[in-house]
């Protein structure tokens, strides 16, 4: 989600603790309540520990994206590096790693995988240090098999590091960009504030994961070892290594019958500039109805291509690389652009749009390593209506895809979109009947995947069996708006501060929601974050009545909510619109919250929800804190909440119905054990 107002300011309370070491040095950095969290013992490695989500995964079976790869976490591996976590803490590496835990390497040391199964091809998050004036370092990863040297990837802090306040900055010596907004390290606006207060730099520092994929020339099997070692003398004072990714990928996609792209002129070196020869390809195919073959290669393109009635073709995202630089426009485009890059993008609504457009098989590679919203620099955009995405790889581009309506009918399927600046994908203005499924998120910085009702509403729209962890800003999935929208069968984990797992928001301008918001079937896990504007807790689902009473038919069936930070369940009205607008008659049913730092349900509006066999346990403050309002009436607060019968472990206790006071603004947090089958 693309923010462009100032945030909005919380009720007042307690500074926060704030202490801060240089991005270049070899201090975790530590800012803001810090939050102990139970994880899993370390592994000898003498066995290989697979995860989904830094968790068993039984505990979420038939949740999130079907995925080609397995994960391992780095702290479960054999490793003569030191395990960092676990802390939710903004600011910290560990909060931004898979299950809030990683391993640090200083050079000499190493980290070592047993495979679970046969690989050929072996994905990398890490983490190292920024350069001291900003803009990053490169540093070698030693890959070693069975004992054997495979290969030197060459990591880089390029694409990651940024900091301050939004839209964010790459200078880590860069004073506040806002001395006018509110800030939570010195509960005060510093531009209002006599003497101005002193603010450390680097301020806020974040976003600092990337990921690298590495084929490595053959099948390894099951219970062979991968070590990945921080060579002597290694540029990287340390490095840290979140997990690994194995997966055996099937050979190249050869299509024989197609408008290859070779025959116009494309480059698979990547040493010239491949843009004309694809629109040449393309041009060739709508005349003669064949699809566009991408072979393998690395291709370098540094625009937009625009695409209309057309099937893209890759020979896979391992083997087809469509990779471009950020280019800087003479002057600005007349939708506010200051730079281009690559990307596919259909012509915009306002001219009819694209239609028909299948673009499959290949990665997307981009140059972004700031965020400037007027920019469109995403991987996938414009508007495309009865058309497909899948199987695509994106990296570095600002939003993977950014869909501008009104469109009907995409289907985005089977997609992996990592390191982003921004959202993975959004659904913005009038897009209608159209599913994103199967998808795997990570490492985004804002919204994973949202639909944002602006000016036209989104309709009939679908996000389900998606995977979205470590938004670094913002939440898994979120809806702002729209009319008869299901989120079914995900998995969100590990967002980080000023959003949650999923999130519905009346908010940004967006078309009030209508008929039906269906939330059916998902599971967060360690989400319920920190909300660093407001100084207090989240939900791993809150929603949000800030711009109009929230008042549709929401229905959260089926959800599980594991290890939340602090509430499972938050219904929160903005302070200065509280006696405004309110939240009602949402309906929760068949809910199972397993371990919540403070409360089941945060009630900080007005309005009413009701809940049937909705069963929690470890839960870690009163089970309702229901503050309303905040006017306190005799009657008892201005949120009521209706027991429908079934809602095991004591947390709604009659006494708490319908709308006792029950109001702690910042209750302290209760750390739950680790989740375990119901």
């Amino acid at each position: 989600m693309f923010r462009t107002i100032m945030p909005a300011r919380g009720r007042p309370g307690r500074p926060a603790a704030t202490t801060a070491a240089l991005a270049t040095g070899l201090t975790l950095l530590v800012i803001g309540p810090a939050v102990a969290v139970a994880g899993p013992p370390a592994s000898s490695g003498a066995a290989p520990v697979v995860t989904r989500a830094a968790l068993d995964p039984a505990l979420v079976a038939g949740r999130g994206a079907d995925v080609d790869f397995v994960e391992q976490e780095a702290e479960n591996a054999r490793t003569t590096g030191e395990i960092i976590g676990p802390d939710r803490s903004a600011y910290t590496l560990p909060a931004e790693a898979s299950g809030r835990r990683a391993v640090r390497l200083t050079p000499g040391e190493y980290v070592e995988f047993v495979l679970p199964s046969a690989t050929n091809a072996i994905t990398v998050r890490y983490s190292i240090p920024d350069a001291p004036q900003g803009g990053g370092i490169t540093a070698p990863l030693r890959v070693a098999a069975n004992g054997k040297h495979v290969r030197t990837m060459t990591l880089t802090s390029q694409y990651s590091w940024l900091y301050n306040q939004y839209p964010f900055s790459n200078d880590p010596r860069a004073g506040l960009l806002h001395p006018d907004w509110w800030i939570t390290e010195c509960q005060c606006v510093p531009s209002a504030t006599t003497p101005f207060p002193s603010i450390s730099t680097p301020f806020r520092p974040t976003h600092f994961y990337d990921e690298q994929r590495l084929l490595l020339g053959r099948t390894y099997r099951a219970g062979d070892k991968i070590r990945l070692t921080a060579p002597p003398g290694s540029a990287a004072a340390w490095t840290v290594i979140d997990l690994l990714d194995s997966e055996l990928v099937a050979p190249p996609r050869i299509r024989l019958l197609a408008a290859n792209v070779l025959a116009f002129g494309a480059d698979p070196t990547g040493r010239r500039d491949s843009a004309d020869a694809l629109d040449r390809a393309i041009a060739f195919a709508r005349r003669t109805h064949l699809k566009v073959y991408i072979p393998p290669g690395t291709y370098q393109v540094n625009r937009h291509i625009i695409v209309d009635d057309v099937t893209i073709e890759g020979a896979g995202n391992w083997y087809t690389i469509i990779k471009g630089r950020e280019v800087a426009l003479p002057t600005p485009a007349p939708d506010g652009s200051v730079h281009t890059g690559v990307g596919f993008y259909g012509r915009d609504a306002a001219d009819g749009g694209s239609r028909n457009v299948h673009l499959s098989g290949f990665t997307i590679a981009g140059d972004v390593r700031e965020r400037i919203d007027t920019d469109q620099v995403n991987a996938v955009g414009g508007a495309m209506s009865d058309s497909t995405i899948d199987g695509l790889y994106v990296q570095h581009t600002k939003a993977g895809l950014w869909f501008d309506g009104p469109m009907r009918n995409v289907r985005v399927t089977n997609n992996i979109i990592v390191d982003q600046i921004a959202d993975a994908l959004n659904f913005h203005t009038g897009v209608t009947d159209s599913v994103v499924a199967h998808n795997f998120v990570r490492n985004t910085g804002d919204d994973g995947l949202a639909m944002w009702s602006e000016k036209t509403a989104n309709a009939r729209n679908t996000f389900d069996h998606n995977t979205v962890q470590s938004p670094t800003l913002a939440n898994g999935i979120a809806i702002y708006g729209g009319t008869d929208t299901t989120v079914s069968h995900n998995l969100i984990a590990d967002p980080v501060r000023e959003g949650s797992g999923i999130h519905a928001g009346s908010r940004f301008g967006a078309e009030p929601f209508t008929g039906h918001l269906r939330i059916t079937n998902n599971t967060t896990a360690r989400a319920g974050t920190y909300e660093l504007n407001w100084n207090i807790g989240l939900g791993a689902i809150w929603i949000f009545a800030l711009d109009r009473s929230i008042d549709a038919s929401i229905q959260v069936t089926g959800d599980a909510y594991l290890d939340s930070t602090y509430n499972a369940i938050m219904l929160v009205s903005d302070w200065p619109v509280k006696d405004l607008y309110s939240i009602n008659n949402v309906q929760f049913r068949d809910i199972r919250v397993d371990g919540t730092g403070t409360s089941v349900v945060s009630a900080r509006s007005a309005g009413s929800a009701s809940f049937a066999n909705v069963d929690a346990r470890n839960v870690g403050a009163v089970g309702v804190n229901n503050c309303g309002s905040f006017h306190f009436t005799p009657a008892g607060s201005e949120f009521t909440l209706t027991d429908l019968g079934g809602n095991d472990g004591g947390w709604l206790a009659p006494w708490l119905l319908p709308n006792t006071i029950t109001c702690d603004d910042r209750p302290p947090v209760s750390p739950p054990p680790p989740p375990a089958q119901w």
